[in-house]
């Protein structure tokens, strides 16, 4: 539950963290696309990556949650995670195929999204599957990265680091979606329910 003083908040430690988060996506595609400064830019990508539970985690242990948060956090996530696929795609460090099936799931959750908010339906709440999904991803996009700095045995257990996280984002991500599609059902039901509530 959270607090009703923090309900409101924008400034909260978390909602920061979010924010510079977000404020590094120019500086990685200026890095990864424009100066080619690949090594600085695949570390930068793994930092973020690293932080995606730390706002969360503030946000619950120090009662610092507020409703702006419960937005703006997978919202920097979904943003990094778009931006580091199709930079780490364009480049070449992740094959055609692995970028689309990314991107098409993040492009079916905004679409559900809209779609959703545009019919009334309550918020959607992010699930675990779906933030260790994410998690899991932000690492493996550097990693392949870093894969293709190295050779012999570095590349092979960094490449095969990469696709472990691979694998494990993907079918918690996938697995996440299908969360999402009852959850959808259920918060239009609600959602529809509280505007004909509101006009009784």
């Amino acid at each position: 539950m959270i607090p009703a003083a923090w309900r409101t908040r924008i400034w909260t430690v978390p909602n920061v963290i979010s924010l510079v988060r977000l404020a590094c996506i120019p500086l990685f595609l200026y890095w990864m696309l424009i100066s080619k400064n690949t090594l600085a830019a695949a570390i930068l990508l793994g930092a973020l990556g690293a932080t995606d539970w730390i706002d969360g985690w503030i946000a619950r242990r120090f009662d610092q949650g507020s409703e702006i948060g419960k937005v703006l956090d997978p919202a920097a996530d979904r943003l990094l995670l778009l931006s580091g696929v199709v930079a780490v795609m364009l480049r070449g460090y992740v094959p055609m195929w692995l970028g689309i099936v990314i991107l098409l799931r993040e492009a079916l959750i905004v679409i559900g999204t809209l779609v959703l908010a545009s019919a009334g339906a309550r918020r959607i709440d992010v699930t675990w599957a779906g933030k260790a999904g994410t998690f899991d991803l932000m690492f493996a996009l550097p990693s392949f990265v870093f894969a293709s700095m190295l050779s012999g045995y570095a590349y092979a257990v960094m490449i095969a680091f990469a696709w472990a996280c691979t694998i494990g984002g993907l079918i918690l991500s996938w697995y996440a979606f299908a969360q999402y599609v009852e959850a959808a059902r259920i918060a239009l039901r609600e959602g529809r329910s509280a505007r004909a509530g509101e006009h009784v």
